[in-house]
């Protein structure tokens, strides 16, 4: 049996199941408790599952190694950039109230 990285294995189960990877996103962004980097790996595991990170960058018009630093744990990305990310995977970023004593 050949064994395979953790992030090859889900970039897989996010190629197979979207939703999947939608729903991990969403419960990191709406998880207190959650880091940024969480939210990126996911981002380059998705990424991997549509045609890598080189492909990515081409969409988004940065150097890979800039795009792989990113999108590593110690990744800090801009808005600019994570919206460009996003955009490129067919995603965007929604604001919504965390209940009623928002604005």
């Amino acid at each position: 049996m050949t064994s395979r990285s953790h992030d090859d294995a889900m970039a897989e189960l996010y190629r197979q199941d979207p939703a999947l990877a939608l729903q991990v996103m969403n419960d990191i962004l709406e998880d207190p408790e959650s880091e940024q980097s969480e939210l990126l790996v996911v981002l380059r595991q998705i990424a991997k599952a549509h045609g890598g990170v080189q492909a990515l960058a081409t969409k988004v018009n940065l150097n890979p190694t800039q795009l792989y630093r990113t999108l590593s744990p110690q990744g800090n990305p801009g808005l600019s950039s994570l919206m460009a990310i996003l955009r490129a995977l067919g995603l965007h970023l929604a604001v919504r109230p965390l209940g009623e004593q928002a604005l």
